[in-house]
């Protein structure tokens, strides 16, 4: 797992390393919904939770301040474990911002069933089979063949298509394929920039947060190499159906060379257009998407989209006309409270030292905002002359929320410290000693001294490093989506398991009761003393929850969105005068 951010700085924060990725039908498939005209928006409009005709909004975006502070806290985390993290801290400047493109020819949606339960979520791209340009929501006019792709997880592709196929009416005028054979599906960490595809390719930032990378598709017969024709036999890879599909589909038989499915010689082109700008990251969607705190496809299923923070990644319109499953939706919404949720947490070992940005959100739930600000200002900030207040964490404006606040870099960087994956700064310092001092001479007791104290501290990372390995495997074996979180203090179920951890972390996504992480109403606290209990093991854990960047501020009577009040214009205020 990468955990070093790469040098590209926005108001979404730091990205993840530069990479790219192809997914298997198993992971991702396409589905494929078309039509003459606006057939095709018409069908999918009463079907999906986001507004069809409509611009999407962009992701939510961070102040500058904000930001700032928030690296800073991680950067602090790394420092008081005396390890390099590779972030860069608050004195480190921010970059030029990029602009980010959002358009509607790729939306983050959401298909309920008639009860308004998830069904699954889904990526949507609309283009245009006439060559048209796809500019905005209802261009669509008879003359053009519409076309919408699905960018649907593998696990609930199946669901979604005989789905489709139960609302559509025989006078419907759309035409429904499973197309994952056809196109292949790719995704580029590490950048920015959408614009410009090359010819046969559709690309554009994700949706619901540019920090999960661009997703592309390649669709056009330019994406395709001539000289990639060869057959199952000549590649040696045996029935590729069986090997990536899992036994759908049926396959000629070993002596009958077959034809290479497009999909994958779209892939390989793909792949070799890419490694000459991006390494090969395989298995990075994962672990990010985990460490953003995004559940998907089956992990979805039978929740609320509500549950599912959904409206927080632009998933859902509140304001479109009636579409399946909008009743519970809008009910919800409008009102209804909000109880638990799906937010990522990190499990640790009730020996591990809790890291500052958990210290800070512990002891603000504890004492008060106010209270809890001077308390920390004073443990963690006091200058050089001990007066109260002048903080290195440079907080000014900025008000840290309940709970820690972490982009998926940020988290990416925790775990690696947290599992001793990065070099001690002892190990850079004996390094820059034998660099500084090639010869010995003076130095030679001091440089001994250094050599044992860097050996010292290997053998301390390595113990790290296994405690860290002991620890994934303890978590893996028990976190199974459906095993339940009991706090130890009361006996109580806090959170259900959704999905388990990520490979190389103990960061997992649970639905979790708001009011025991201290984001809703004001009975309940979390604390950094926590131990809680997963499934039916009896061995004590601690749980470290944290909210992803693109979460909103949380209304603690509602657990919904906070909807600032705006400010009543001055002139009103001096006519009541």
């Amino acid at each position: 797992m990468a955990s070093k951010a790469a040098s590209t700085v926005s108001k979404y924060g730091k990205l993840w390393g530069r990479g790219y990725e192809s997914f298997p039908p198993k992971l991702r498939r396409i589905l494929s919904v078309s039509g003459k005209g606006d057939h095709a928006t018409t069908y999918l409009q009463g079907l999906v939770t986001s507004d069809l005709f409509s611009e999407p909004k962009a992701p939510r975006e961070e102040d500058s301040e904000s930001l700032r502070a928030l690296e800073g806290l991680v950067s602090s985390s790394s420092s008081s474990l005396n390890v390099d993290g590779g972030s860069g801290g608050l004195e480190e400047p921010m970059e030029q911002e990029v602009p980010v493109q959002f358009t509607s020819k790729m939306r983050s949606t959401c298909f309920l069933d008639h009860r308004g339960r998830i069904l699954t979520d889904a990526l949507l791209w609309k283009r245009s089979l006439d060559g048209e340009p796809v500019n905005t929501a209802n261009n669509d006019n008879a003359a053009t063949t519409t076309e919408y792709l699905i960018d649907v997880p593998g696990d609930a592709a199946d669901a979604l298509l005989a789905h489709l196929k139960q609302h559509k009416l025989r006078r419907s005028k759309v035409t429904l394929k499973d197309r994952s054979d056809e196109f292949s599906i790719h995704a580029v960490y590490g950048t920015l920039n959408a614009e410009g595809a090359p010819p046969g390719y559709l690309a554009a930032m994700d949706p619901r947060h540019p920090s999960l990378g661009m997703r592309v598709l390649s669709v056009g017969p330019q994406a395709v190499s001539k000289d990639e024709g060869a057959t199952k036999e000549e590649t040696g890879r045996g029935d590729f159906a069986e090997d990536e599909v899992g036994n759908d589909r049926q396959s000629s038989s070993p002596s009958q060379p077959q034809t290479r499915p497009e999909r994958e010689l779209r892939q390989k082109t793909f792949e070799t257009l890419m490694n000459n700008h991006f390494p090969p990251a395989p298995g990075t969607y994962r672990v990010l998407r985990t460490l953003s705190g995004i559940a998907e496809g089956s992990e979805l299923a039978t929740r609320t989209a509500l549950e599912c923070n959904l409206e927080f990644l632009n998933a859902i319109s509140f304001s479109k006309g009636c579409y399946l499953g909008q009743e519970l939706t809008a009910r919800s919404q409008f009102t209804g409270v909000v109880r638990k949720r799906i937010v990522p947490v990190m499990v640790v070992g009730t020996e591990m030292e809790v890291l500052r940005p958990w210290v800070m959100a512990s002891v603000i739930q504890e004492m008060g905002l106010e209270g809890g600000l001077d308390k920390i200002l004073g443990d963690f900030g006091a200058g050089e002359d001990g007066e109260k207040g002048k903080t290195k964490l440079e907080l000014g404006g900025y008000v840290p929320p309940p709970l820690p606040k972490i982009s998926s870099a940020g988290a990416g960087g925790i775990v690696a410290i947290m599992m001793g994956s990065v070099p001690t700064t002892a190990s850079s310092t004996t390094a820059e000693s034998e660099t500084s001092n090639p010869q010995g001479g003076e130095n030679v007791e001091e440089d001994e001294e250094q050599d044992l104290e860097a050996k010292q501290r290997q053998e301390e990372l390595q113990k790290v490093r296994l405690a860290g390995e002991r620890l994934q495997k303890e978590i893996a074996e028990l976190a199974e989506p459906g095993a339940s979180i009991v706090d130890k203090h009361d006996g109580k179920t806090i959170g259900k398991i959704v999905a388990p951890p990520a490979p190389g972390t103990t960061v997992l996504l649970a639905q979790m009761r708001l009011d025991r992480l201290g984001l809703l109403g004001d009975k309940e606290k979390w604390s950094r003393t926590n131990r809680i209990l997963i499934g039916d093991s009896t061995k004590e854990f601690r749980y470290l929850p944290y909210l992803p960047l693109w979460w909103p501020e949380i209304d603690p009577e509602t657990g919904k969105e906070k909807v600032v009040e705006e400010e009543e214009d001055g002139e009103e205020e001096l006519d009541d005068l």
